[in-house]
């Protein structure tokens, strides 16, 4: 019996300011971001989704809103998809805020790492929210709107690569689909596709 589970990332943000805005309220989808949406949801309309997972940011429920509505479902909101704490929510980065003083001892650590919420704890609460939505929809489709770290630790926990990597080359376009198939409880491929197309991995805050 085959089951799958769409890990989904939300569309792009209205972020003219460039913040790093991790789980801070108020961070709506852009228009891109909405027709983004609204691409995905044309690409899945045909699929059989069974249910609509999604983290309780603004930005994710507004992503899941098209697909749920393309085939009569709620919402399911699951606090285990949430964006990763960091301890540089509300920084503009990309201005060098990273390289004052005052914040390297939060950067002592980049392999846990020491500025945000551990890896293995990203990856061990997705994979939850996973198994939760798989078991859910035996035979069918499950989508699950998260954030792009978060989709990206677990994916590489399944894979059993090291957690660590360099966040400019994560393979997690906005809006992209990182889907889990299963031959009941057992995971037999990873499928990563972008109907939305690519976006650049090195843009904070998109």
């Amino acid at each position: 019996m085959k089951t799958i589970v769409h890990l989904m990332r939300h569309g792009e943000v209205h972020n003219p300011d460039g913040v790093l805005y991790g789980r801070l309220p108020g961070f709506r989808l852009s228009d891109t971001g909405r027709e983004q949406a609204r691409i995905v949801a044309d690409a899945l309309a045909d699929h059989d989704v069974a249910a609509v997972y999604a983290s309780p940011l603004q930005r994710a429920q507004e992503t899941a809103a098209p697909v749920a509505a393309a085939h009569g479902l709620e919402i399911v909101t699951n606090d285990d998809l949430i964006e990763a704490d960091n301890q540089f929510e509300g920084l503009v980065v990309s201005g060098g805020a990273l390289s004052k003083p005052r914040h390297w001892l939060k950067m002592r650590d980049p392999f846990t790492p020491s500025w945000g919420e551990p890896y293995i704890q990203i990856a061990h609460r997705m994979l939850a929210a996973a198994n939760k939505a798989r078991d859910t929809a035996p035979g069918r489709e499950v989508v699950c709107v998260s954030h792009q770290l978060p989709v990206y630790t677990l994916r590489r926990f399944l894979e059993g690569r090291r957690l660590w990597h360099d966040p400019r080359v994560r393979q997690c376009s906005l809006a992209s689909l990182t889907s889990l198939v299963y031959d009941g409880d057992e995971l037999v491929d990873i499928v990563y596709s972008e109907p939305a197309g690519a976006s650049d991995p090195s843009i904070t805050g998109a």
